[in-house]
């Protein structure tokens, strides 16, 4: 499989509009970050993970033509707000599937209701194929997908194992028996959103203990606000199996 991080960003993404702080400053393409996603492939089968707000820039500086699948974490701006952004891949392939808990479903279909209306639909608006997921796997391409119930502050959102590689993000706490279904992984992508506390996401203290309790071969950090501070600085203090993703960072399992 070939993953790609096409954001790591936060909400706001990095620089945040009109700010000073010295990384939203920073010269270094790796302190720029667009709003988290990652395309995972094998073969000719392409998944997308989250669709935000920056999708038509991530996909247009990414080599891939198809979308097959997209698995949604949760409702959030910063992980849907593209979804209208899949047109060009419906034009050339059809319709697309994408996978969600009923929630985030609802969410979809009430803003983008355009999208979803069964008759008179205007003309070229996507078609998409829904599925409801819950907590049981379900098989997309060749793959088994297994959803890892996770809490991002009191709202239950999904991870995802593929193999063995897994991808969280948003999360502040994640029960006992999930971190079971992230044992003897390659590769964990987990959030650290910055050095203090937060209500709603892991810190950087939080992320390590949570990669050392799950301890997979390589781990990388995603959804990065500027208040964890600059990409070279901080990932030299970082043990030795953790990175810091970086938007277009790709890594093969």
């Amino acid at each position: 499989m070939k993953i790609t991080f096409l954001g790591t960003g936060t909400s706001q993404g990095i620089p945040i509009i009109g700010s000073n702080h010295p990384v939203c400053l920073s010269d270094n393409p790796k302190d720029k970050r667009l709003r988290v996603s990652v395309l995972v492939q094998w073969s000719d089968f392409s998944i997308l993970i989250d669709c935000g707000p920056d999708f038509r820039q991530q996909l247009l500086r990414t080599d891939c033509s198809e979308i097959n699948a997209v698995l949604f974490t949760h409702e959030h701006s910063d992980h849907t707000a593209g979804l209208d952004d899949l047109r060009p891949f419906f034009y050339r392939q059809g319709a697309i599937d994408i996978y969600a808990d009923e929630r985030v479903l609802k969410s979809l279909y009430k803003r983008f209701d355009y999208i979803f209306k069964k008759e008179n639909k205007y003309p070229g608006v996507l078609t998409l194929n829904d599925h409801k997921i819950s907590k049981n796997s379900f098989i997309t391409g060749s793959k088994t997908i297994i959803p890892i119930n996770v809490l991002h502050n009191t709202l239950p959102i999904f991870g995802y194992r593929i193999d063995n590689f897994a991808y969280i993000t948003d999360a502040k706490t994640i029960p006992e028996a999930e971190v079971e279904k992230l044992k003897n992984l390659d590769v964990l992508v987990i959030n650290a959103l910055r050095i203090e506390p937060h209500v709603s996401h892991f810190n950087l203290k939080e992320a390590l203990a949570f990669i050392k309790l799950v301890n997979p071969k390589k781990a990388y950090l995603t959804h990065i606000s500027h208040h964890l501070g600059f990409h070279d600085a901080v990932e030299k203090k970082l043990p030795d199996n953790v990175k810091i993703a970086y938007d277009q960072l790709q890594i093969s399992i």
